[in-house]
């Protein structure tokens, strides 16, 4: 059996059912992968009631309460209380402790490839992304495909006791996300960048979606690469707590975990060699054509750093794949390069 298996789960109803039938599904990976952690447990020892928690708590509530109820959802489906669910979907919010390990920080700046793929012609829009992440995680995430009462049908890709969202997912509204983490050092209180992720996959288009990155009461951010299916417009957006850039993908556009935008020049960011790495082989085989022979043949890479398997910290925990067409989506997501289209499927837009 593969060491990455994707499970493939249902919910559907309001936003606490949804919530707990993803935190049940998720429950023994949040005790086992989650709790033991050194960085859930020095987040937990430095911030669990702290008074900033709680701001970041009260702003979400403000903001989207029925994401936040969807959260408490997950904690009383996973067996937990509702601060340590919601402390775990604040750990890119919340600044880590310095005295822990450099592997710990390792894996907090941990991040993502994405390919944005303009369409040409009749040729769909295509979106790809490399999910890297703790290896820890590797068999305990899952694809989700999800029903609410209130807003669109949406999918996304799942951490234990994590809000989707700030994965990779899409909706039937032909809205299409992916999201790289960035390290900028501008942290506030204000609406927890998971939230806002999640709020994305409530968004009717691509409009929808930039205007909700405008926010100015966002906790931190992150690098989010945005489709619209229905008029196949691609951009990549920059949208860090202090403020957001926007590129339409012209061409064919590489992304890892660190700001490129000239807006951005003087904020204070961290750049691990990784990402400076990933960025330029990516770059470099967009340039040399790599794309002729598909998405993958740059994302399933294994002589650069694009794809990471050979590491105990670090691991690519999903591939994903997403053709956007004016009536639907097309998605598939691997687990490893040698197990393809683990899990496929179309979205209809409507």
């Amino acid at each position: 059996m593969s060491k990455n298996p994707i499970s493939r789960v249902r919910a559907k109803g309001d936003a606490f059912s949804i919530g707990f039938t993803l935190g049940r599904a998720t429950a023994s990976g949040f005790r086992q992968r989650v709790l033991s952690t050194e960085e859930f447990q020095a987040l937990y020892a430095r911030w669990y009631g702290s008074e900033y928690l709680q701001a970041l708590e009260s702003a979400a509530r403000a903001a989207y309460p029925r994401f936040v109820r969807e959260i408490e959802g997950i904690a009383e489906g996973a067996g937990q209380d509702f601060e340590t669910v919601f402390l775990w979907n604040c750990r890119g919010d919340l600044r880590l402790p310095e005295h822990v390990s450099p592997v710990t920080k390792t894996i907090a700046a941990a991040g993502c490839t994405t390919l944005l793929i303009p369409a040409e012609g009749d040729a769909p829009a295509i979106i790809a992304h490399n999910e890297d992440g703790a290896a820890v995680f590797l068999g305990a995430c899952i694809w989700v495909e999800v029903e609410p009462n209130e807003g669109p049908a949406w999918s996304s890709f799942m951490y234990p006791g994590m809000l989707p969202g700030h994965t990779f997912g899409l909706n039937e509204a032909g809205v299409v996300q992916t999201v790289n983490h960035i390290s900028a050092q501008d942290f506030q209180p204000g609406v927890p960048r998971q939230v806002i992720c999640r709020a994305i996959l409530n968004a009717g288009n691509l409009d929808e979606a930039v205007e909700i990155l405008k926010r100015k009461d966002r906790a931190s951010g992150f690098h989010h690469n945005l489709g619209d299916a229905k008029t196949r417009r691609l951009a990549s957006v920059e949208a860090p707590a202090s403020g957001y850039a926007v590129r339409e993908a012209v061409a064919p556009r590489a992304h890892a975990n660190h700001l490129l935008f000239e807006e951005f020049d003087g904020l204070e960011q961290t750049i691990t060699l990784s990402s400076r790495k990933r960025q330029e082989a990516a770059d470099r085989m967009i340039a040399e054509g790599a794309l002729a022979r598909g998405a993958e043949a740059v994302l399933f890479d294994k002589t650069t750093l694009i794809f990471c398997d050979n590491d105990d910290t670090l691991q690519t925990l999903a591939t994903s794949v997403f053709a956007l067409f004016p009536d639907r989506v097309e998605w598939r997501v691997h687990a490893t390069p040698g197990k393809l289209d683990t899990l496929s499927g179309t979205m209809r837009v409507v």
